[in-house]
Parts: C-alpha cells; structure tokens; sequence
C-alpha cells in the first residue's frame, strides 16, 4: 500500500532536522506548567485504573515518554522518523521507543491503558484524523485514557525550511471543540479539556484534552 503523502513528508522533515530539534527545543516541555499538570492527571488516571500499558504516539526525542515513566506508568514511544527515536534511544536509555505510525499502530485490539498523542495530532491531514482517533479508540482497554496537546487555532503553518534543512512540515492548528466532537464521534467520552493563552514567543493558544474509552471505572 502506498503511503499517505503527509506521513512520508513528516518523516523526511524530521529525520532532517532531527538533532536541532532536540538542541533547540531542549527545556521547552518542562517550562510547560498546566501541560504537565495535564499529563499528571492522565498518569493518575492511569494508575488509579490499575496501570496498564502506554504508548506514548509520536514521542519524538522521547521527552513526554520519559516523564510519563517518571510518573509511574509503563510507558513507550512510538514514532514516524527513525532519527527520532534513535535520539530518543540515546537520551532515555530505560525508555523502549519503536518506529510507527499513527494512523496503523502495532497494538492489538484493547491492549493498552493509555495513549499519549501530546503535539503529534498536528501532523495528520485533517481528513484522516477521524481515522486516527478511531485507532486509539481500538487500541485501549475499556475505561483506557487519552490525553492531546495542540495548538490552538484554523489556519496550518507550512514550512519549506527548518534549521537550514529543507523541509514540508505542515502543522495543523485545531479548534478545541471541533476535536471533542470528533473524540465524541469515534466513541470517547470527554473528561476535560484545559485551553491556555499563548506563552511569550507563542503564536498561538495550546489545548490539552484528556478523554475515556467508556467501559471502564466511573472517572
């Protein structure tokens, strides 16, 4: 089967500008407050539910995979760029980091109490996202959580260049409500949501939404 054109762009994209993300960006997920504090409730969730095995989706240098393993939860990155998760094997040597998709997970059916997909949404076209959520609806146990981080907005930011590389990232700003209803759509029940205003340098608020695979133990 060929592969969706986005999918193949956004691992090229990556695996090019790979080592300056990290150096760049390096620091920016811990100055992240109510993102973490987000993060911190689905772990709690999670291990309130019994535990249960996490993937974290579209790990990148691994640093939110990291954390949820410092929270407790056994947890393990998957990504579509193999410079990433060599990076990401490098810097979290405790952590199990795989090269995957999104949109096709190597999980069986039911399998996992968690999903992670924390600024990783943003790169699927927007007509496949239904078809992403509904691949995490599949892959957790009922009563499994998710947790999104995006940024906030309707309009994408494409870029021919990064970092002197040449590139054609797209990232698609999504609107809040518009993925709740999609979430709803696909069988999740949303928990909560937390929308904040854009930090210096930002271009644009973040959301975070953590939702339920319904099934499980009442939230």
């Amino acid at each position: 089967m060929t592969e969706l054109s986005f999918l193949s762009d956004t691992r090229a994209g990556y695996d090019a500008i790979a080592a300056d993300y990290v150096e760049n960006f390096r620091g920016e997920f811990e100055s992240n407050t109510l993102g973490r504090a987000m993060l911190g409730a689905f772990a709690a969730y999670v291990r309130a539910d019994g535990g249960g095995r996490v993937l974290d989706v579209g790990s990148g240098p691994g640093w939110v995979t990291a954390h949820l393993a410092s929270l407790g939860l056994e947890v393990s990155g998957v990504d579509l760029s193999p410079r990433m998760v060599a990076l990401a094997r490098r810097e979290h040597p405790g952590v199990r980091f795989e090269e995957g998709s999104m949109t096709a997970l190597e999980v069986p059916d039911a399998a996992l109490g968690g999903v992670s997909a924390w600024y990783s949404l943003i790169h699927i076209a927007p007509e496949a996202v239904p078809r992403v959520l509904a691949e995490f609806y599949r892959v957790l146990a009922p009563g499994g959580r998710l947790v999104l981080g995006f940024q906030v907005g309707e309009k994408p930011s494409r870029y021919a260049e990064a970092f002197g590389h040449r590139v054609s990232l797209v990232f698609h700003r999504l609107v809040p409500d518009r993925v709740a209803g999609q979430l709803r759509a696909a069988g999740f029940d949303v928990q909560a949501r937390l929308v904040r205003e854009a930090a210096a340098g930002e271009p644009t608020p973040q959301a975070y939404l953590l939702a339920t695979k319904p099934g499980g133990p009442t939230p």
